[in-house]
């Protein structure tokens, strides 16, 4: 408290008086839009009545999140949520860190403003839109995916409803529509390793691999912790809208996901108490993973997000 006094003292919170009006309307909407609605989270505790209001709904404790933990649903949506961010994790991730290297490394900045452009743009393309691409492209009908099946002789098949398929398609349209944005990201942390360090390693007869590898990657480490502990946070949550406009009652089984039972269960069935429970659930072991992984992270590398 003493600090904070003699911070005011100097004259610092009048010097910079402009960028806290700049920051103002941020801190505003996270307070009405973020903490202020953490207080609906009561309702995971609540028989919810939509016409009672919270205060006026009964006060079931635990039971909520009993039903969910018990329910058939509880371990195929979790399995599906974990497979999904482990494919993520394996093929989507590491897609920008190659592509962000790979571009670093080509000196025409004609031919690299080009290729990063292109790389970027699925970025900008609404989800409905990727979505609906997705699916006219395998299409059996239409689809050129099967057009190209049937002229080498093989059947036309139905991608979209079978179950062994969605895995496949989720994380292949994540990576083509993500891998540009997030590539830019570690671009971005290149820019700052110094130059010398490559004139030095040309001096001692240092090969372009060696220099990738000696240089290059351990200079965009840290990012790529940062990232990865981000995406370990995130390990319960699946691009809720990808899956919702992608998937069907036929591949539920290898498709349905914690967010999609969250919609269903609010949104479709009118069970909020259930649903606000399942969300907060879903919070609190995104909130122990990325501890988890923060901590794991600053023992192995000494960086983390605190």
């Amino acid at each position: 408290m003493k600090k904070f006094k003699n911070y005011l003292k100097r004259g610092n919170v009048k010097d910079q008086l402009s960028l806290y009006i700049i920051l103002l309307p941020f801190l505003l909407w996270y307070i009405l839009f973020e903490y202020k609605a953490m207080y609906g989270l009561i309702i995971a505790f609540k028989d919810f009545n939509l016409f009672r209001g919270i205060a006026g709904s009964d006060w079931i404790g635990l039971d909520n999140f009993r039903e969910f933990l018990t329910s058939p649903y509880f371990y195929t949506t979790l399995k599906n949520t974990i497979f999904l961010n482990i494919y993520s994790l394996i093929f989507e991730f590491p897609f920008a860190i190659i592509l962000a290297l790979m571009l670093n490394e080509v000196k025409n900045r004609y031919f690299r403003s080009i290729i990063q452009t292109i790389s970027f743009l699925p970025y900008f393309i609404a989800i409905v839109v990727t979505a609906g691409i997705t699916i006219n492209i395998l299409s059996p009908s239409s689809g050129v995916i099967n057009h190209i099946l049937s002229k080498i002789g093989f059947e036309k098949i139905y991608f979209l409803s079978k179950p062994e398929y969605f895995r496949g398609i989720f994380t292949g349209m994540n990576t083509w529509k993500s891998t540009g944005f997030n590539a830019i990201i570690y671009l971005a942390a290149l820019t700052s390793v110094d130059e010398s360090l490559y004139e030095a390693a040309k001096i001692d007869g240092a090969t372009k691999f060696q220099q990738l590898r000696f240089i290059t990657f351990p200079s965009i480490i840290p990012t790529i912790v940062i990232m990865l502990i981000l995406k370990v946070g995130s390990m319960l949550n699946v691009a809720f809208e990808t899956v919702l406009l992608l998937y069907q009652p036929a591949t539920y089984s290898t498709s349905d996901v914690i967010s999609t039972y969250v919609y269903r269960t609010g949104m479709l069935m009118q069970d909020f108490g259930l649903a606000t429970a399942v969300g907060l659930f879903n919070a609190i072991i995104g909130f122990i993973l990325v501890y988890l992984a923060n901590r794991w992270s600053k023992k192995i590398t000494s960086s983390g997000l605190w």
